[in-house]
C-alpha cells in the first residue's frame, strides 16, 4: 500500500492530485457537452488557439489567465463569424483560425529567448507546480461551470440532438449555443495554466466519449466522465512519480488508454449479449 499512499503524502503531489480531481470535475461537465455536440475539433482549435494571448501576456508580464481568455473568446467569436458565411463550413472556418492563431502564437512566442520552454509549458503545463492559488481558481470555476450546466441543462440537449426543435420549443438555440462556447472556454482556460492545452483537451475528450459508450443519461456521463478523468490523474500520477515520466502527458495518455479500453470492452460485451438478446427475441 506505500507504493500507492507515499507519493501523494508529498505537497506537490498531493495538490497536483487535487488540481487534477478539479480539472477532471470541469471537463466531465463541458466535455460532456463536447462529444455529444461534435465539437471536438473546435475544442482542440480552441485549446490551441489561446497561445498568442498567452504569448503577449508573458511578454509583456501580464496575467496569463487574462491573456487565454481573451485569445480565446477572440477564438470563438471569430468561428461564430465565419460560420454565417454562407458558402464557407464552419470546419473551414475553424481549421483556418486554428492554424492562423497557432501560428501567430509561434512567431510570438519565438521572440522571446525562452521559446522550447514557454512553448513546452503551454502544450503540457506542469501540473506539479499546482499552488493553493490555483486550487482556488479551479474551484470556482467548476462552481461557476455546475451553475451554468444546470441552468441550460433543457437547452443544451435539445441543441445537441436537435437544432431545430430547439428552436420549435422556444429554447433560443444561438444563445444556447453561445453559452455552450462560454462553458466550454471557462474549462480550457480555467485548467490550462495549470495542466496545459494537451492535458485539457485529453481530459476534455476521452473520459466523456468512453462514457458514452455505457450510459444514456447525461448526468451519469458527466459524473463517470470526472471519475474516470480522476482515476487518469491518480494513475498518472503514480506512475509518473515511480518511473520518472512527465506528469502531464502520463495523465492525458492514461485517460486515452482508459477510453481505448472502454471500446475493448464494449466490443466484447456486444458480442456476448447479442446471442442472448436474439434467444430472447425467439
Amino acid at each position: 500500500m506505500e507504493w500507492l499512499t507515499d507519493p501523494f503524502e508529498v505537497g506537490f503531489v498531493a495538490r497536483a492530485l487535487w488540481g487534477g480531481l478539479l480539472v477532471s470535475a470541469i471537463c466531465g461537465l463541458a466535455g460532456t457537452w463536447v462529444v455529444l455536440r461534435g465539437m471536438a475539433f473546435m475544442s482542440d482549435a480552441m485549446a490551441h488557439g489561446m497561445l498568442p494571448g498567452v504569448a503577449i501576456a508573458s511578454l509583456l508580464g501580464g496575467s496569463l489567465l487574462l491573456g487565454a481568455a481573451l485569445s480565446a473568446v477572440a477564438m470563438a467569436l471569430g468561428v461564430t463569424a465565419l460560420s454565417r458565411a454562407p458558402r464557407l463550413s464552419q470546419d473551414t472556418g475553424i481549421g483556418l483560425l486554428f492554424v492562423g492563431m497557432l501560428s501567430a502564437g509561434v512567431i510570438i512566442v519565438s521572440h522571446s529567448q525562452s521559446f522550447a520552454v514557454d512553448l513546452t509549458g503551454f502544450l503540457f503545463g506542469d501540473v506539479l507546480a499546482v499552488r493553493n492559488i490555483d486550487l482556488v481558481v479551479l474551484a470556482g470555476a467548476l462552481a461557476v461551470a455546475l451553475v451554468l450546466t444546470v441552468a441550460c441543462h433543457r437547452s443544451f440537449v435539445a441543441l445537441a440532438f436537435d437544432r431545430r426543435k430547439s428552436m420549435t420549443l422556444g429554447l433560443r438555440p444561438g444563445l444556447a449555443q453561445g453559452l455552450m462556447s462560454a462553458l466550454l472556454t471557462l474549462a480550457i482556460v480555467a485548467s490550462f495554466h495549470v495542466v496545459g492545452t494537451l492535458l485539457v483537451f485529453g481530459l476534455l475528450i476521452a473520459p466523456p466519449a468512453a462514457m458514452s459508450l455505457w450510459a444514456n443519461r447525461i448526468p451519469t456521463i458527466m459524473l463517470g466522465a470526472a471519475a474516470i478523468g480522476g482515476t487518469a490523474t491518480a494513475c498518472g500520477l503514480l506512475i509518473s512519480w515511480h518511473f520518472g515520466t512527465a506528469a502531464g502527458a502520463t495523465i492525458a495518455g492514461f485517460a486515452v488508454a482508459c477510453f481505448f479500453v472502454s471500446v475493448l470492452a464494449t466490443l466484447v460485451r456486444d458480442r456476448f449479449h447479442s446471442p442472448i438478446t436474439l434467444l430472447k427475441g425467439h
